[in-house]
């Protein structure tokens, strides 16, 4: 890897009592220029004492908000000129691609230490996205603890508990007290920071209950920990998908969950913040697939991007192609009443977006588990009865509108009858497309838009057009 590590700046000034307060963040919460401008300036005169003035006492997710500001030729710097004081949890709160150039340009002891001082779950988050050689480089320099407890999450899938576990956790045996129990938390060296539960387990290590730590400190030294423990504590193993787990968090309000192995063994701990992160990841994710950009990040470089989105744009001119051939089957008639041509968007316009509207809540209802068999028919039939209410509403406002501005009564019925089949249709297909899509194990958020698109256009186009050569002209 690339040492980064700049030459000693000559004549550099420590800060001094008399220099001005610089403020980090403005009113409406953004970082100020003034200190972006300091902090740069620093790291370009390669002042080390100055960036630790700066930026030393950051939290991470402000140092986050630093290394996202900077250009990336001054990441680097930064990381390096901060040196101990730099949390490399800040990584995590970055996107993939700025992190993995950081992390590449930095020398692998830098990478090491930042890493030792870590959770194991940040340690494996900030790892998984290194190409393989650089990644066994890194920990074949951590200890051995730690290199085993990392390496063993990221032998777990991709998204899984697995991977977002922490592997440091506190359990004890159901016939310890009270009182050994509180002993042991005071005395044990190199325990978690924090923790919300305790863990009772068998000499297999299998997971037998939990204790909250409200119900420890308030009991009796004397009391056996069987007596207060609590079987029910909702473990998730470790090979189930991260959503799925947070959909679990959600469901009975955890702070935190036991995951274990196929033989329920415990192997790790899941707390809320890691939940929390998950929840908005898979959010994100679901937005940015209906949008057909995939996991793209806004700072991916262009090639990246253009390769990301490209497919769907491709797909959607097949598409776009095919709504085109529709209206040329009806060329004739667009000649003999231009109108049409004006009218045909408002048409396709409405359709789209009410499956639009349709699909995304289709999709998200998904996503949760909101939609199954038991109600699926329900909701098609609401989306429909919706689709029609709306069609019969639009229709007779684009039926009076267009009447009045074509002076033609037939040619605002005929808009008014398209819309109320499209309309109709746009709900139907806003909520089978994401159900068929599902069923056949593809992802709805990504092929949805897409398909629905299509639907509508064709659905609009032939209905605007094929009534009106049916009644207007025919």
């Amino acid at each position: 890897m690339t040492d980064p590590t700049p030459p000693a700046q000559q004549g550099s000034i420590p800060p001094g009592a008399d220099e001005p307060v610089i403020v980090f963040r403005n009113e409406d919460g953004g970082m100020t220029p003034e200190f972006l401008e300091a902090v740069v300036a620093a790291v370009e005169a390669r002042d080390s004492d100055r960036v630790r003035a700066l930026a030393g006492d950051l939290h991470e997710a402000d140092s986050a908000d630093v290394l996202v500001s900077l250009h990336a030729e001054d990441r680097a710097p930064f990381v390096v000129l901060l040196g101990k004081d730099f949390d490399f949890t800040a990584l995590t709160e970055v996107d993939e691609s700025i992190r993995v150039a950081v992390l590449e340009e930095l020398p692998t002891e830098a990478v090491v230490e930042g890493l030792r001082e870590l959770d194991s779950d940040d340690a494996v988050y900030i790892l998984e996205d290194l190409d393989e050689a650089y990644k066994d480089e890194i920990l074949a320099q951590l200890p051995v603890p730690d290199r085993l407890s990392i390496q063993r999450s990221l032998d777990y899938p991709e998204e899984s508990a697995g991977r977002r576990m922490q592997t440091d956790f506190i359990a004890v045996a159901p016939f310890w007290t009270i009182g050994q129990t509180i002993d042991f938390l005071r005395t044990q060296e190199g325990l978690p920071e924090d923790f919300y539960e305790i863990f009772v387990i068998d000499p297999g290590f299998r997971l037998l209950g939990t204790v909250s730590l409200n119900r420890i400190l308030r009991s009796k030294r004397q009391t056996k920990i069987a007596d207060l423990m609590d079987e029910t504590s909702h473990p998730v193993r470790a090979d189930e998908d991260q959503e799925e787990v947070a959909r679990i968090f959600e469901r009975y309000n955890l702070l935190s969950t036991a995951v274990v192995d196929d033989g329920g063994r415990l192997v790790g701990v899941l707390t809320i913040d890691d939940m929390v992160d998950v929840m908005q990841q898979e959010a994100e994710e679901d937005l940015r697939a209906l949008a057909g950009v995939g996991d793209e990040e806004i700072s991916d470089s262009v090639i990246s991007t253009v390769r990301g989105r490209f497919v769907w744009l491709f797909v959607n001119l097949g598409t776009a192609m095919l709504a085109a051939a529709v209206i040329g089957l009806f060329e004739g008639t667009i000649g003999q009443i231009v109108a049409l041509a004006a009218l045909m968007p408002i048409v396709a316009s409405m359709g789209g977006n009410a499956a639009s509207q349709t699909m995304t809540v289709a999709v998200r209802a998904l996503a949760t588990r909101a939609i199954d068999r038991r109600n699926a028919f329900r909701i098609i039939g609401r989306e429909a009865t919706v689709g029609a209410i709306n069609g019969l509403l639009f229709a007779l406002l684009m039926g009076v509108a267009v009447g009045f501005w074509f002076q033609d009564l037939e040619l605002g019925g005929v808009i008014a009858a398209a819309l109320i089949v499209n309309l109709v249709v746009a709900g139907l297909a806003g909520i089978l497309i994401p159900l068929g899509l599902n069923r056949l194990g593809i992802d709805p958020a990504v092929a949805s838009s897409v398909f629905v698109t299509t639907v509508t256009d064709v659905v609009g186009f032939s209905a605007f057009l094929g009534l009106a050569t049916w009644f207007l002209i025919g």
